[in-house]
């Protein structure tokens, strides 16, 4: 059964493509009348507040035809930014070689929170190197993912 994101995710991805970017991904945050739907989208070319409200108007006119949400949320649409969220195994495959930050599901070896460097897939697993030992988190056992923004000095 997909979650309420995947089935926001398949309706305005058309939609997003269509306008020269690329959905990177979508979080829904249920909090009464405070609930936020946040889209993140990406380009080549970046994304800047311009990009970002023309993609909010079309996904919102879209939204309030279909109806996907029950009740009130805020729609945001934002850049992934430099700590950019990653949901799928593809988006972890182009982060290899980066610091993460994993939020598990359920706890393994009693932590659900571990950091650091992104080695890479192996088939559905994710495989993250923390001080000197190796790792593999299944993708479904990943509650949340972001890349760790690092600056040269």
């Amino acid at each position: 059964m997909a979650t309420k994101e995947q089935a926001i995710q398949a309706l305005i991805e058309p939609t997003i493509n269509a306008m020269g970017f690329e959905l990177w991904g979508v979080d829904y945050v249920a909090q009464g009348k405070n609930s936020r739907l946040v889209v993140y989208i990406d380009s080549d070319k970046g994304v800047n507040v311009d990009d970002c409200a023309k993609v909010s108007r079309q996904v919102s006119g879209l939204l309030d035809v279909e109806d996907p949400i029950a009740g009130q949320y805020n729609l945001e649409v934002s850049s992934p930014g430099m700590d950019r969220p990653l949901y799928t195994l593809s988006q972890f495959e182009r982060f290899a070689g980066h610091r993460v930050q994993l939020r598990l599901r359920i706890p393994f070896e009693g932590r659900r929170k571990f950091q650091g460097l992104l080695i890479g897939l192996e088939e559905d697993e994710v495989i993250l190197r923390v001080d000197q030992e190796e790792f593999g988190f299944p993708i479904e056992t990943i509650e949340r993912a972001q890349v760790v923004p690092t600056f040269e000095k």
